[in-house]
C-alpha cells in the first residue's frame, strides 16, 4: 500500500509527465543521429559533437533557468527541435548546424525537466528519476524507428505532442518555491568534496557503461532489453531510494552489481540484472548534488550531464584492451563508488 501511494502522489507526477517528453526528445535526437551517420565516413564524429553540445551547455542553461525560472524553457526546447528538422530537411545549410540547433533544443528540454520535477518533489527521487528513465526508452525507439522507411517527416508530429504534456506539467510547477528539499549529503564533509566526488561517481558510471561486457547482445530484441533495463532501474534507483533510503540503495547496488556485471557477458538474463541494479546509481547522484545546491537544481542537474560527457568522451578515443581487465576495471570502480557512497550520504534515522 506504501508503494502504491507513493507512485500515485502529487509529488511523482510531474516525473510521469515529463517521462514522455524526455522519451520525445531522445526518440527525435536519436532518429536523426541514426539517419545523418549511416554510412558516414564520419560516424564517430557527429555523436561525440552530439555529446558535447547536448549535455556540456546543460550546467550553464540549468544556472540561467535557476536564476529566473519563469522562462520558458521548454517551449524554446520544442522550437528548437523542430528549427532543427527544418534545417536537416529543408535547408542546404551544414549538417552541423542542424546538429548544433537539435542539441540546444535537447539541453534546454532537459533541465525544464530536471528544473520541475525536483522544484516539486517534496524531497522526494521518485519524480526525477521516472524523468531520466524516459530517455533510455527513447534512444532505442529513436534507433528504430530510423531502420523503417517512414518518411523524416512524422518526427515533426511528435515533437509537436510534448507540447500538452508541458503545459500540464506547468500546473504542478511553483515558482515560488526557492529551494529543495533534499537532504541527504554528510554535513560533516564540505559541500565542495561531495560534489567532486559526486560528479566523480558520475564519470565512472559513464565509463563503465559502455564497458559492460555484452557480448549476447546480437539481435534487436536483445538491444531493445538492454535498454529497457536501463530505464528500469534509473526509475528504481529513485523509487527504492525514497522507500528504503539513498545510502541502502546506493551502497548495495552497486556491490551487487559487481558479480552480475562481471559474469553476464554471455548470459544475457545476469547481465540485465546487473545493468539495471548499476543504473540506479544516476538518482543516487542527482540526489546528492541536489543536497548541495538546493536554491539550483538545474545547475545540480548540469553537474551529472557534465561528468556523463566526461565519463563517455574517452570511448571514442580508446577501447578496454581485454575483458579481464574490463571486469577488474569494473569491480574496482564499483567498490570505490560504493565506499565513496557511503562516506557522503547521511546515515538514515
Amino acid at each position: 500500500m506504501k508503494k502504491k501511494n507513493l507512485l500515485l502522489s502529487k509529488d511523482v507526477q510531474p516525473g510521469y509527465l515529463y517521462f514522455y517528453i524526455h522519451f520525445i526528445v531522445e526518440v527525435t535526437c536519436f532518429y536523426y543521429l541514426s539517419r545523418v551517420t549511416n554510412g558516414s565516413l564520419i560516424v564517430w564524429v557527429i555523436p561525440f559533437l552530439y555529446d558535447s553540445f547536448a549535455f556540456v551547455p546543460q550546467g550553464l542553461i540549468g544556472y540561467i533557468n535557476d536564476k529566473f525560472p519563469k522562462l520558458k524553457i521548454d517551449m524554446l526546447g520544442v522550437f528548437l527541435l523542430l528549427l532543427s528538422y527544418v534545417v536537416y530537411l529543408f535547408t542546404g545549410l551544414n549538417i552541423f548546424v542542424s546538429l548544433f540547433i537539435l542539441c540546444l533544443g535537447n539541453a534546454c528540454l532537459h533541465v525544464s525537466g530536471a528544473e520541475v520535477t525536483l522544484r516539486t518533489s517534496g524531497g522526494k527521487l521518485s519524480s526525477p528519476a521516472i524523468f531520466v528513465a524516459g530517455g533510455s526508452f527513447g534512444v532505442i525507439t529513436g534507433k528504430l524507428l530510423a531502420k523503417t522507411t517512414l518518411p523524416p517527416y512524422f518526427i515533426f508530429f511528435l515533437i509537436l505532442t510534448m507540447i500538452p504534456f508541458i503545459i500540464l506539467a506547468r500546473t504542478y510547477d511553483d515558482f515560488k518555491i526557492k529551494e529543495t528539499k533534499y537532504n541527504c549529503a554528510n554535513p560533516n564533509i564540505s559541500p565542495y568534496v561531495i560534489m567532486a566526488i559526486a560528479t566523480l561517481i558520475v564519470i565512472v558510471r559513464g565509463y563503465m557503461g559502455y564497458g559492460i561486457p555484452t557480448s549476447w547482445n546480437k539481435t534487436t530484441f536483445q538491444t531493445v532489453l538492454l535498454f529497457s533495463f536501463m530505464g528500469i532501474g534509473k526509475a528504481l534507483g529513485g523509487i527504492l531510494s525514497d522507500l528504503y533510503g539513498v545510502r541502502k540503495v546506493g551502497i548495495l547496488s552497486t556491490i551487487l552489481a559487481i558479480p552480475f556485471l562481471a559474469f553476464g557477458d554471455n548470459l544475457m538474463i545476469v547481465s540485465l540484472i546487473g545493468v539495471m541494479m548499476f543504473s540506479m546509481t544516476m538518482a543516487i547522484t542527482l540526489a546528492l548534488l541536489v543536497s548541495v545546491l538546493k536554491k539550483k537544481p538545474g545547475l545540480a542537474f548540469g553537474f551529472t550531464t557534465v561528468g556523463l560527457f566526461l565519463g563517455t568522451a574517452p570511448i571514442f578515443f580508446v577501447s578496454i584492451p581485454s575483458i579481464v581487465v574490463n571486469i577488474i576495471m569494473i569491480s574496482i570502480l564499483s567498490l570505490l563508488c560504493s565506499y565513496a557512497f557511503s562516506v557522503i550520504i547521511i546515515k538514515e534515522k
